[in-house]
């Protein structure tokens, strides 16, 4: 037996998460019979989206897709109305979803695979995957204001305190910024908990993945050489933290 959100996750659908929303939504079925949240599935039964199959195929060659996705596009696998979502905008001609979120207002890099493995791994925040972004801001700022970030800012929204992490000026309105955690909005939120407004986020990095030079609104394959650093990077990761250092 198997929980349906983690088949669904493992055969490169969507996240866990998503998949819940999507059962919850009764695009589902088991069977042909409307799915419900926390069910639990047997080998072989017939799972399908949509009215689509949703099937797990361990011969199916890793999809791992970097893309520059362009502000106005939101992150989801649900319709959002008059919003286009990141999968109606690629089109791409197999089944993939992203790996981390990017807000409808920021762009930048997303990672879009088939495999459910890799979103599982790299949406642990526990395993504290570095992500960077470069970050213009409405007015000029202080180097203190840079200070506090790094430090780590409260979010009286979230009640939370976020992860110290790494900034760098770029210019008097610009700095970039090395996050271990992805709170909602939190970037945008950190800066205006300081006083400041995020005017662009574009991230510039996820891992060992670089945007480089890729278009607005165009994406490439990720070489095998970042794939496989990236797969020992969440190996790794995944082990204890004894079993690492040894």
């Amino acid at each position: 037996m198997i929980r349906l959100n983690k088949y669904m996750s493992e055969a490169g659908v969507c996240s866990r998460r998503e998949a819940d929303r999507l059962i919850e939504a009764g695009r589902v079925t088991v069977e042909g019979k409307t799915a419900s949240l926390g069910m639990q599935i047997e080998e072989g039964q017939k799972v399908s989206l949509d009215g689509k199959p949703v099937q797990k195929d361990s011969r199916e060659k890793t999809i791992l897709l970097a893309v520059n996705k362009p502000r106005g596009i939101v992150c989801s696998e649900v319709s959002q109305g008059e919003d286009v979502n990141i999968i109606e905008y690629l089109n791409y001609p197999k089944r993939i979803t992203y790996a981390g979120r990017l807000d409808k207002d920021s762009e930048g890099l997303l990672l879009m695979t088939n495999r459910g493995d890799i979103i599982n791994q790299m949406m642990r925040a526990s395993h504290y995957h570095e992500k960077e972004y470069e970050v213009v801001t409405d007015r000029p700022f202080t180097d203190r204001f840079l200070q506090d970030l790094a430090a780590g800012v409260y979010l009286s929204e979230l009640d939370v305190t976020t992860r110290p992490c790494q900034t760098e000026r770029l210019g008097k309105r610009k700095f970039r910024i090395i996050l271990t955690q992805g709170l909602n909005r939190q970037i945008r939120r950190m800066c205006r908990e300081l006083g400041v407004y995020a005017l662009e986020i574009r991230r510039v990095r996820i891992m060992n993945i670089r945007l480089g030079h890729l278009k607005t609104g165009t994406w490439r394959n990720v070489t095998e050489e970042e794939l496989a650093e990236l797969l020992h990077l969440l190996e790794q990761e995944g082990k204890p933290e004894d079993a690492v250092q040894a």
